[in-house]
């Protein structure tokens, strides 16, 4: 088990950021390691706050992770051996069957009937 907690900040403009905190104030910086298809992702940053025990913690999302399919990453502290943490990549065809995709669609055609009924409303009056 590792000693670790992260938090995702935030997921903006190819990069996932999360917050890194221990309980022990005097441990030393983690070891992290990011895998997407068992291949490491390189690039990644651990950056110490003003804070003791916290640390920033962001990954970039590798181009060839941008495509058709399901893409996890795995966020590890490399030391306890352990997963601190994971983010999915979704995108193309795969979803076609997602259950989300059908609810955005669903949207797009209530918002479409919505309209055509206020309009057949305000012409029949």
């Amino acid at each position: 088990m590792s000693a670790y907690h992260l938090t995702k900040t935030r997921f903006k403009e190819g990069s996932w950021e999360g917050l890194l905190v221990t309980r022990d104030a005097e441990a030393p910086p983690p070891e992290i390691a990011v895998t997407l298809r068992d291949q490491s992702v390189r690039g990644v940053t651990v950056t110490e706050t003003s804070e003791p025990g916290r640390w920033v913690v962001e990954v970039p999302v590798p181009i060839e992770a941008v495509g058709d399919g399901v893409q996890t990453f795995l966020i590890l502290d490399a030391a306890a051996d352990s997963v601190l943490d994971s983010f999915t990549l979704m995108a193309g065809e795969v979803l076609d069957d997602d259950i989300r995709t059908e609810v955005d669609l669903l949207r797009a055609e209530l918002d479409m009937l919505k309209r055509a009924f206020r309009r057949h409303c305000l012409e029949t009056m």
